[in-house]
């Protein structure tokens, strides 16, 4: 781990601002509405088409395009992150550079071999065949065509103004054509980029609609008065700011938003966590998996507070505020939001107390949610495995946060900084750190010559 020699007094600023994410959620939201009333609002307009809300798959989608052109126009006309110099470009060489087609063209082969190859990889994983992956792979396929053909353009104006055109990209491309000044460590770090945004990207996406469906049916007769409504609805609303934004993420990875993947972790476990998470190996290994199960003869925690009244309304709001908390975690990311990726430094939001205030406050979810160590069976046994096993799933979790974290502090003096002043000042974060600090050995000190 890296060693800080000082603590920076001030928390360095954030490469993200707070306003992007706001104009996001507050999108996201003006979606739902439209969505949920449009019988009224295609009445009222004389539009043409059903009378009824929009809950369809397409409607899902159709509400990323709403929420990311907000985002994108507030970080190009406020933010103006394209001015950033972070971004590798110089606007002005576009006036002065001449078109280099052999390089644009190594690049583009470059690109088109690399989806060729996703597309390859998607055919042949089956998990993508069944379920909710299909209408995924049914976006992907129309998003990819437009990549295709999208990609000469931009790739031949984006060439023209950064500042070395030769990127990861190239790197593959020149392999391919088995040049000589191709960099095998620029050939890695295209390829962890474009893995991240294919493997991540499609369960994003696949997870949109049901999300998205589920809030807009949201009965909310009973909202304000029966707390098990009140805190399943919000909890699905916050779910689905989180799958949303998210999505976006994974598909708004631009260099002239200053949102492209500078790197991929490329620690084996860092990969090893996170992918364990995650489809399809998630399905036998945690929660209700066969590895690591912790809902054996489990029920959820309106069972056993089923009969008081306070305490139901008191246990809903915490658990509404643990997912508040997780979902402030991703749209704070505005539109940079990914796994395993390095693409700036957050340290506004819920990041100002903790350094992974959505790890943890999915974890505490967990044990409020699912309760592990109550059983229906009365089996202590059964008690003992769920709440072992949910310690397991904590564990692999802070194992994702230490990967991060070396991956980051390789990456970016900014977050050493920020690493080290939360060490010292972050709400949560220090009090940790210094707990952790009594229980670390301390390194001996050099033994001292003989006089």
């Amino acid at each position: 781990m890296v060693q800080h020699a000082s603590v920076p007094d001030t928390r360095p600023p954030s490469d993200v601002s707070p306003a992007v994410g706001l104009v996001g959620l507050a999108a996201l939201l003006a979606w739902v509405w439209i969505a949920r009333d449009w019988a009224g609002i295609a009445e009222f307009w004389g539009l043409p088409g059903p009378r009824e809300p929009l809950v369809g798959q397409n409607a899902a989608i159709a509400g990323l395009v709403f929420i990311t052109v907000p985002m994108v126009a507030w970080s190009i006309l406020v933010d103006k992150v394209h001015l950033r110099p972070s971004t590798g470009i110089d606007w002005s060489l576009g006036k002065s550079r001449k078109p280099d087609l052999e390089m644009s063209l190594t690049k583009i082969a470059g690109l088109w071999a690399t989806w060729a190859i996703l597309v390859a990889l998607y055919c042949l994983c089956r998990w993508y065949w069944a379920g909710n992956y299909i209408y995924a792979l049914k976006v992907l396929a129309v998003m990819g065509a437009a990549m295709v053909v999208l990609s000469v353009p931009y790739v031949l104006w984006l060439d023209r103004v950064m500042k070395n055109p030769r990127d990861h990209a190239w790197h593959f491309g020149a392999m391919l054509f088995m040049r000589d000044d191709w960099d095998r460590g620029e050939v890695l770090k295209h390829w962890r980029a474009w893995i991240i945004k294919a493997f991540f990207g499609a369960f994003m996406i696949s997870i949109v609609p049901v999300n998205f469906a589920n809030v807009v049916n949201a009965d909310l007769y009973e909202f304000l008065s029966n707390p098990v409504i009140f805190a399943v609805v919000l909890i699905n609303l916050l779910f689905l700011v989180d799958v949303m934004v998210g999505a976006v993420g994974y598909i708004v990875t631009l260099r002239p938003l200053d949102a492209h993947i500078r790197s991929g972790n490329p620690f084996l476990g860092g990969w090893l966590a996170a992918l364990v998470c995650y489809p399809p190996f998630v399905w036998g290994i945690l929660g209700n998996g066969q590895v690591m199960s912790y809902e054996h003869h489990v029920e959820q925690w309106h069972y056993w507070l089923a009969g008081n009244e306070v305490v139901l309304w008191l246990w809903a709001g915490l658990l509404v505020c643990l997912t508040a908390i997780y979902a402030w975690a991703t749209f704070a990311f505005g539109i940079r939001f990914s796994n395993l990726t390095y693409r700036g430094v957050l340290t506004n939001g819920p990041y100002r107390f903790t350094r992974h205030p959505a790890y943890l406050s999915k974890n505490l979810f967990w044990w409020c949610s699912v309760m592990p160590f109550l059983v229906v069976n009365q089996s202590p046994v059964d008690a003992i495995r769920n709440t072992f096993f949910l310690l397991c799933v904590n564990g692999i979790y802070y194992w994702r946060a230490r990967t991060e974290e070396a991956h980051l502090l390789a990456e970016d003096q900014k977050y050493r900084d920020y690493y080290a002043w939360m060490g010292r000042n972050g709400l949560i974060t220090a009090p940790l750190t210094r707990l952790f600090a009594k229980f670390t050995p301390r390194p001996r000190a050099p033994a001292q010559p003989a006089e």
